[in-house]
């Protein structure tokens, strides 16, 4: 699990069937300071979060197969949960 920050949405007119219906956020990863540690990456957002919000992250690819229901999506990071500020 990560902390990230929701910094963004993703449009995409292409994009793998599988995540089509699928709510896409850019999210900049936090290091435990809650500074910005690394690239931001694309996760799947099932619970709504906005620009802004500090959310926990999972990258458990088969976790994130079993959330959109196929075997063959390539999402990786996926939101599990908003942080409560």
């Amino acid at each position: 699990m990560q902390l990230g920050r929701v910094i963004g949405h993703v449009t995409s007119t292409i994009k793998h069937p599988s995540l089509t219906g699928w709510r896409l956020v850019v999210t900049q990863l936090l290091g435990a300071s809650r500074q910005p540690e690394g690239d931001p990456v694309v996760a799947v957002d099932k619970l709504g979060s906005g620009v802004g919000n500090v959310v926990v992250l999972n990258s458990d690819g088969k976790g994130a197969r079993e959330l959109i229901g196929d075997e063959k999506t390539p999402a990786r990071w996926f939101i599990i949960g908003i942080v409560d500020e």
